[in-house]
């Protein structure tokens, strides 16, 4: 009684299948032979994603490179070593950094103007008259 409600609520044991009559699952003698083929499959069609996906970046280098001669630009990696190269030169010698140009006008000279000269440019003659004295 008990293996039967067992078996109903699916609790019996392993092999209640073949104890009711059924099948054992009979192993296949080509398994080994059609996994070891599928693995094989697999393998060939990683290379051949491989393969296609090297050939189109070849394709894509040759074109960024006719575009580079077209335009004449330097490959990333050239333009970063000569960058890095023209950086250290000035510097092999110093003992501090090389200093950054300063734009004219930024205050290093001196002013020709004081600040109210120029104001009283754009000022009526009379108002420049009593500001004067």
């Amino acid at each position: 009684m008990n293996f039967v409600m067992k078996a109903a609520l699916g609790g019996g044991p392993p092999d209640v299948g073949k104890m009711l009559g059924g099948e054992e699952k009979e192993e296949d003698p080509d398994a080994a032979k059609k996994e070891e083929e599928r693995q094989e499959a697999l393998r060939q069609q990683e290379e051949e994603r491989k393969a296609k996906y090297a050939k189109m970046e070849a394709e894509r280098e040759t074109m960024r490179q006719g575009i580079r001669d077209k335009y004449g630009l330097k490959k990333r990696e050239e333009a970063e070593a000569e960058a890095a190269a023209a950086a250290e030169q000035p510097a092999e010698g110093s003992l501090t950094r090389p200093k950054k140009a300063v734009p004219a006008g930024c205050g290093d000279e001196e002013e020709e103007e004081s600040i109210m000269d120029t104001v009283m440019k754009y000022l009526p003659g009379p108002l420049q008259d009593m500001l004067k004295k």
